[in-house]
């Protein structure tokens, strides 16, 4: 079999939209291989003078609500496409906590979108693609 177990990083931008598309067209081509959403959070850090400082629970809070109302809108999307699939939440710098899970879970693809919602840290320290494509051990579809 081509792939078995594919694995698609989802933050609810138009890219990701596009990556989850793509996978879930693969998966109807490969009827027995396994399909996990992952997105990833993280809570902010505040840099005050020589170290960093948590944000405040309300403002960490928010953070976590995003992230569920993100992997919703992946679910919803994956029931009007009649496809099944995990759906998983990390927390964590999104590039290292998905290669984290990837090579965890034997996933033989990652597809991943081409810009995410990074933002001035994106263009700071590198995409998210970008750094899984680097260092990913398995074959990574960059859909544009």
């Amino acid at each position: 079999m081509l792939y078995s177990n594919i694995v698609v990083a989802f933050d609810g931008s138009k890219a990701a939209s596009k990556a989850l598309d793509k996978a879930v067209e693969l998966v109807k081509l490969l009827p027995d291989t396994k399909l996990t959403v992952v997105h990833s959070y993280d809570f902010p850090r505040l840099y005050i003078a020589d170290g960093f400082v948590s944000a405040p629970v309300s403002v960490n809070q928010d953070y976590y609500e995003l992230a569920e109302k993100t992997l919703e809108d992946a679910k919803s999307r994956l029931v009007e496409a009649g496809v099944k699939a995990e759906v998983v939440l990390l927390r964590g710098g999104a590039a290292e906590v998905i290669l984290d899970y990837v090579k965890k879970n034997g996933s033989d693809l990652i597809v991943v979108g081409s810009r995410g919602l990074g933002g001035i840290r994106e263009f700071v320290l590198g995409s998210v693609s970008h750094n899984i494509v680097q260092h990913a051990t398995i074959p990574v579809l960059v859909v544009k």
